[in-house]
C-alpha cells in the first residue's frame, strides 16, 4: 500500500518548528533553574526566536511544499512560498520585539508574572502565528489558529492577583472560541459541498457545486471568515480589543497588535483569494462593508477617548489598531472585483509591514513612559520631549507613520496605495470611507504628537531605559526611517506569490 504522505521537508517547517522547541526547552528548563536566573530564560527565548527568523534565509530562493498528497502535488498542507516566508518575517520579527519588551517588563513585574510558564506561552502562540501562513488546508489553517490564540488568552490573563487581567482574558477567550465555533461549522459546509479540505482543491471543485448544495457552500464561505475577521478586530468583532490591551502585560498587547492581526489577515487572503476566488461576490461585498465600518468605528472611538482617563495611551492604541485593520480589509475586498489580485493583496502585506514596525515601536515607547506612570495616561506624556528628547521624537514619527504625514513617508506611502487599489477595483465609495477616516485619525495622532512638546507639568523627571527595551526602540525607529527612505522597498519586498 503506497503512502499517503510524502516525506517531511524539515527546511521548509524549521521556522515554526524551531519557535516551538525552544518554547518547550524554556518550559522544562524552568523547572531546574533557580529564581535568581530565570532571566536566562528570556535571552534564550529572544534567541529562539532570532534563530526563526534567520532560518527564513535559505528558504527565499523558491517555493517548498511538505505534507502533499501522493495523488496530487498540488494539495499540499504545507507551503513555504514566497508569500508564507514574508508573513513570517513579520510574525517572528513582531514576536522577537516584543519578547525584547517583555525582558524588561518581566523584571519590573518584579516575580508578580510567572516566567518559564510566560516563555513557553509566548513561543508557543509565536510558532502557531508562523505556521498560519503556510497552511494550505482548512484543518490545518483552523489549528493553526488555535495554536497561535490558546496561549494569548494565557498571556493576557497571567499577572498575578490582577482583576482587570483575569477580565480580559475570559472576554477574549469566549469570544474568540464562539468566534472559533462559527469557523468550524463554516469549514464543515465547504467540506461537505467540496469533499476536500485542501485550498487548490476547493478553488476547482466549489465551482462546480451542485445548484441544491449552491446556498451552503456561499454559507459555509460567510461563516469560515467569522473566525479570521475576529482575529483581525474587524467590527462587530472587535469588542474585546480595549479591554483586552488594558489587562494584558503591556508587550502582549503590543504581540496581539501586530501578531494576531498578521494571522487573521493571512488567514483570510488565504481562504478568500486561494480557496474561494470563484465566490468573490459573496466575500468581497462583505469585507468590503466590514472595511468600512471597521475604520470608522476604531477611529471614532480612538477620538473619544480623555487624555486623563486611566490607560487611555493604551486604549487609544487599541481603537486606532481597530481603525487601522479596516484600511488592511480594504485591499483584500478589493481583490474580489480587481483583476490584479496579487497586487491588491501585495498592498495589505505592505501595510502590514509598515504597520507592523511602527506600532510595535509606539508600544515601546508607551512600555518606557509605563516605567514611571503605571496609569498610562495620555496626559503622562505631556513634556515627554523635556525628561527623554530622543524618545518623545521617535514615539512622534510613530505616531505621524500612523497619521500618514510626513516624515513619516512609509505610513503615506503604505495609506496611498491602499487608496489606489480601492480606486483601481472600482470601490470609489470604499476609497471616499477611507479618506474621511484619515481625516478623523490626524486629529488624535496630531492631538496626542503636540503633546509631547508642551511645557512639562513641574520638574521634568529623567529616568534610565533598560537595554532591551533601548534596542525594541531603536531597532522600531532605524526600520521606520529607512523604509521611510525608501517605502518602495517594501512594496518590493511583499510580492506575495500565490498565483
Amino acid at each position: 500500500m503506497s503512502s499517503l504522505v510524502q516525506s517531511v521537508d524539515w527546511l521548509a517547517i524549521a521556522p515554526p518548528t524551531l519557535a516551538a522547541v525552544v518554547g518547550l526547552v524554556v518550559l522544562v528548563a524552568d523547572l531546574f533553574i533557580g529564581e535568581e536566573k530565570k532571566a536566562v530564560l528570556g535571552w534564550v527565548s529572544v534567541a529562539g526566536l532570532a534563530a526563526s527568523l534567520l532560518m527564513l534565509l535559505p528558504l527565499r530562493d523558491g517555493d517548498r511544499a511538505t505534507f502533499c498528497l501522493t495523488g496530487d502535488a498540488h494539495a499540499c498542507s504545507y507551503t513555504a512560498d514566497r508569500f508564507t516566508l514574508v508573513i513570517q518575517f513579520l510574525v517572528l520579527g513582531g514576536a522577537l520585539l516584543a519578547a525584547l519588551l517583555s525582558v524588561t517588563a518581566l523584571k519590573d513585574a518584579n516575580k508578580d508574572l510567572p516566567e518559564g510558564e510566560f516563555w513557553f506561552l509566548l513561543l508557543s502562540s509565536a510558532a502557531g502565528a508562523a505556521l498560519l501562513p503556510a497552511s494550505r488546508d482548512l484543518a490545518t489553517l483552523i489549528v493553526a489558529l488555535e495554536v497561535a490564540s490558546l496561549p494569548a488568552f494565557a498571556l493576557v490573563g497571567i499577572k498575578r492577583g490582577d482583576k482587570k487581567s483575569s477580565e480580559a482574558a475570559l472576554k477574549f477567550f469566549l469570544s474568540s472560541v464562539t468566534a472559533t465555533a462559527v469557523s468550524l461549522m463554516g469549514v464543515s459546509f465547504v467540506y461537505a459541498t467540496t469533499g476536500s479540505l485542501y485550498l487548490t482543491q476547493i478553488a476547482d471543485k466549489i465551482q462546480h457545486v451542485d445548484g441544491q448544495f449552491h446556498t451552503l457552500a456561499q454559507a459555509g464561505v460567510v461563516l469560515t471568515l467569522v473566525g479570521f475577521a475576529f482575529k483581525t478586530a474587524a467590527v462587530p468583532f472587535h469588542f474585546w480589543v480595549p479591554d483586552t490591551y488594558v489587562g494584558a502585560p503591556l508587550p502582549i498587547a503590543a504581540y496581539l497588535s501586530v501578531v494576531g492581526k498578521a494571522v487573521g489577515f493571512s488567514g483570510l487572503i488565504l481562504v478568500t483569494v486561494v480557496a474561494l476566488p470563484s465566490y468573490g461576490d459573496v466575500w468581497g461585498p462583505a469585507l468590503a462593508v466590514l472595511a468600512a465600518l471597521t475604520m470608522t468605528v476604531g477611529n471614532v472611538g480612538a477620538l473619544r477617548q480623555q487624555a486623563t482617563r486611566a490607560y487611555s495611551a493604551v486604549r487609544l492604541l487599541a481603537w486606532s489598531s481597530v481603525g487601522q485593520a479596516g484600511y488592511l480589509l480594504v485591499p483584500i475586498a478589493s481583490a474580489a472585483y480587481s483583476k490584479d489580485a496579487e497586487k491588491a493583496i501585495g498592498s495589505t502585506v505592505a501595510y502590514a509591514l509598515m504597520y507592523a514596525v511602527v506600532n510595535l515601536g509606539a508600544f515601546a515607547v508607551a512600555a518606557l513612559v509605563a516605567r514611571t506612570s503605571p496609569l498610562n495616561r495620555i496626559s503622562d506624556y505631556r513634556g515627554l520631549y523635556a525628561r527623554s528628547p530622543l524618545s518623545a521624537l521617535i514615539l512622534g514619527f510613530f505616531l505621524l507613520c500612523l497619521a500618514g504625514l510626513p516624515p513619516g513617508i512609509i505610513g503615506l506611502f503604505a495609506k496611498v496605495t491602499v487608496f489606489a487599489v480601492a480606486v483601481d477595483a472600482g470601490l470609489g465609495w470604499l476609497a471616499v470611507v477611507m479618506a474621511v477616516n484619515v481625516v478623523i485619525a490626524l486629529f488624535y495622532y496630531l492631538q496626542w504628537t503636540t503633546l509631547l512638546f508642551r511645557a512639562p507639568e513641574g520638574e521634568p523627571e529623567k529616568h534610565r531605559v533598560p537595554a532591551p527595551l533601548t534596542a525594541a526602540i531603536a531597532l522600531t525607529a532605524v526600520l521606520g526611517i529607512a523604509l521611510s527612505g525608501a517605502p518602495q522597498l517594501v512594496l518590493r519586498f511583499s510580492a506575495t506569490g500565490l498565483f
